[in-house]
């Protein structure tokens, strides 16, 4: 991770298709593309990949989730829980519809803790978004279980884990709809993009026709198009695509070399006590994007953070104090900074958020470090790196 760092021919070859045809958008002008139509065709790997019946390719991983929600009748009125530990992307998702984001605990899977959910629903509850961080997943038995005696959806937000598998399947395809992103720090890149899977019809016919102005996509004549409700556009250009194209080929040799590069620095710092691991779901297997440890406290983790960029050891996060991945550093969500007018309905929803504590999830989040796995390195650059990580972690434990 990320795909990037691996560009190649079959990129550029992918990429020139459609520059030589002239049409970078996805839908129409069928006379012109010389039979290349490559989000279609991403689509249907895609499809092959995520054992799911459809695909719905969009904008953005953050589109991809406000689509698989709208999709599904999510919107004013209603709550979705989801974990305080995850990107800035998953409450604009829910907020964007005019619903009411409902922020708990993780465990130590770094995912949402179906206790805290459980504790959570209330008569406004619509779905459960379940955020699968940083290559991982959640408990999906427990989650999925909830959802089911609860009648809920169970929303994937699986951007991060391209590659995971519960019991399987791949994550994204266990819940009522699945969202990835391929932005340009993803496993697979479009440089910006990102897909609604589903095993549902009517939830693909619902995401297809809102993400493109409600176009119903009926007949060789877009101009001809009815519109059978509102939509909006998040969708993919065909350059884009092209970029996704190639790399969803390449995806079981990029996991490939994660797993080995993952491998390697887990070993090495499994060798000491005072580091443990991220608990993986029994059934459930990482994507290896990302090696997710825990330290004995804050103090040690901040050191510990601090001395790896001191001396080189780069793409390793602590989130406590992120801007972008924990609930402590959101003030602009707990104080509704907004260019716009926030509905007197979400505003009175969210104003648990003044005083709500997530004290279990800073117990998690205080001690975790998450190392990206890069794809780039060569195994002495992974051994080399692993051995300093070890060095410097034992200087503060």
């Amino acid at each position: 991770m990320p795909g990037f760092e691996l560009f190649g021919e079959l990129e550029r070859k992918e990429v020139n298709d459609v520059l030589d045809n002239g049409v970078l958008m996805r839908y129409g002008f069928d006379g012109m593309r010389n039979g290349h139509w490559k989000s279609k065709e991403l689509e249907a790997a895609l499809c092959q990949s995520f054992e799911t019946n459809h695909v719905q390719l969009v904008s953005s991983g953050t589109a991809a989730v406000s689509v698989a929600l709208a999709a599904a009748g999510v919107g004013a009125g209603d709550e979705v829980i989801m974990p305080s530990f995850t990107f800035v992307a998953s409450f604009e998702a829910i907020m964007m519809l005019g619903a009411t984001p409902i922020l708990v605990d993780i465990d130590d899977t770094l995912a949402l803790d179906p206790k805290a959910v459980e504790a959570a629903i209330t008569s406004k509850t619509k779905a459960v978004m379940v955020v699968q961080m940083c290559g991982s997943m959640g408990d999906m038995k427990a989650l999925k279980a909830i959802c089911e005696t609860h009648n809920l959806l169970l929303i994937e937000d699986a951007c991060q884990a391209i590659g995971g598998s519960y019991n399987g399947q791949p994550l994204g395809s266990i819940g009522d709809l699945g969202c990835f992103s391929f932005d340009f720090v993803k496993t697979i890149t479009c440089g910006e993009g990102g897909a609604v899977i589903t095993n549902k019809q009517k939830y693909y016919t619902h995401a297809d026709h809102y993400s493109d102005h409600g176009h119903d996509h009926v007949g060789n004549d877009r101009g001809a198009e009815t519109h059978p409700f509102l939509g909006y556009n998040f969708r993919i250009s065909e350059l884009h695509a092209a970029v996704g194209l190639a790399q969803i080929k390449r995806l079981p040799e990029f996991i490939e070399i994660q797993k080995k590069n993952f491998t390697i620095i887990r070993e090495a710092l499994s060798q000491i006590p005072e580091v443990t691991f991220r608990t993986v779901p029994e059934g459930g297997e990482e994507s290896y994007a990302f090696l997710n440890f825990f330290l004995p406290d804050l103090e040690v983790a901040q050191n510990v953070s601090k001395a790896f960029k001191e001396h080189g050891v780069d793409a390793c996060f602590h989130y406590y104090d992120n801007n972008w991945h924990y609930i402590r550093k959101w003030e602009h969500l707990t104080n509704l900074k907004s260019l716009f007018p926030i509905s007197e309905e979400v505003k009175k929803g969210l104003e648990y958020l003044k005083t709500k504590e997530f004290s279990q999830s800073d117990q998690y989040i205080a001690r975790n470090i998450s190392c990206l796995i890069k794809l780039s390195w060569t195994e002495d650059e992974v051994r080399e790196r692993a051995n300093k990580m070890a060095e410097i972690i034992k200087e503060f434990v």
